[in-house]
């Protein structure tokens, strides 16, 4: 009898020790869809914040992240967000320009063109992107951008006449108008589809990083990759603001220490990857190098066409941001 009683005097101090970590009144388990690969390092970021997460929370945010666009495809993620299909996911709000320009204030051409500029375009525009990420149901925890892009293509290119007719791969507003201002045919493909889309002729081209063609083995189809940094768009990390409203106090703080934390590593590793990619482009057989300085400039008024175009399209808001960068 003795033994039983010493049982359950340990097994309800078991109870008493384990009920903060449970602040919230129960284990919550939270899907997180991402885009991109398991082995970019966004998704590995993704998965170490996972991690901190459960840990820093005694197991009662329990993430599973779900890579390579397997439970939403990026372009449904935020919405997925929004509406409460999953807790929390990581989307390139670039993408979504058709909702409030101010969403592609990372993918004005030649605006922020290194990682300290687009550090400080960022801190300009994040108290607008918090407002309306509020005002849509979302509360921002982290975002980490990627090393700059530069272009991809499977011939030789030397100036934008070179470009014309070729299927070039978008994923927002901003790759779309690029290709239609020098003479490209924009084609939608998202990023777990890349692969295939240039293995098959559906695309010839596209502007990303040497992250995402390393990620995705592009030397199999392409031959050229031409650094041109054009900008560094941010991968975002929301929550559902009504699930985070449920979250207790002590559980918010673990969780934002944690993506506090995930922002300063994420963006250490997109330093660090930006050289290892393109040397890795290059060990696959493609030819990587700096654009030449024709293209370069033909591009650049490509990109003052496309800046005057989303300052109009984001108004004074727009305006606000791009002052308080250049200040």
């Amino acid at each position: 009898m003795k033994k039983v009683t010493s049982l359950m005097m340990v097994t309800a101090l078991s109870a008493v020790v384990a009920a903060p970590a449970f602040a919230d009144g129960h284990a919550q388990k939270w899907d997180m869809p991402m885009a991109y690969s398991a082995s970019n390092f966004h998704s590995e970021n993704g998965v170490k914040f996972a991690d901190c997460v459960r840990e820093g929370t005694g197991g009662a945010i329990d993430i599973t992240v779900h890579p390579g666009g397997s439970l939403f495809k990026g372009a449904d993620i935020k919405r997925a967000i929004q509406t409460g299909q999953v807790p929390i996911g990581e989307r390139l709000l670039s993408g979504h320009q058709n909702e409030n320009a101010v969403f592609g204030f990372d993918s004005v051409p030649f605006l922020a063109t290194s990682f300290d500029a687009s550090a400080k375009l960022f801190d300009a525009a994040k108290p607008k992107l918090v407002e309306i990420l509020a005002d849509q149901n979302l509360t921002l925890l982290y975002s980490v951008p990627w090393p700059p892009q530069g272009l991809y293509f499977k011939k030789e290119v030397n100036s934008v006449a070179d470009m014309e007719g070729v299927k070039f791969r978008s994923y927002n507003n901003a790759t779309a108008r690029l290709a239609e201002l020098t003479g490209m045919l924009p084609v939608t493909i998202e990023a777990a589809e890349i692969s295939q889309a240039f293995a098959t002729g559906v695309a010839e081209s596209m502007i990303s990083s040497g992250a995402t063609g390393y990620d995705r083995k592009v030397w199999e189809s392409l031959t050229h990759f031409y650094e041109v940094d054009a900008w560094l768009p941010y991968n975002h990390v929301m929550v559902n603001s009504d699930v985070w409203a449920d979250v207790s106090d002590e559980n918010k703080a673990a969780v934002q220490s944690c993506a506090d934390t995930a922002a300063a590593e994420g963006l250490e590793a997109s330093k660090a990857y930006t050289q290892f990619t393109l040397d890795g482009l290059k060990a696959g057989g493609m030819t990587v190098g700096r654009a030449g300085d024709g293209l370069v400039a033909e591009l650049k008024e490509v990109g003052v066409t496309m800046t005057n175009e989303w300052l109009d399209a984001a108004g004074d808001d727009g305006k606000a941001i791009v002052e308080a960068f250049n200040n």
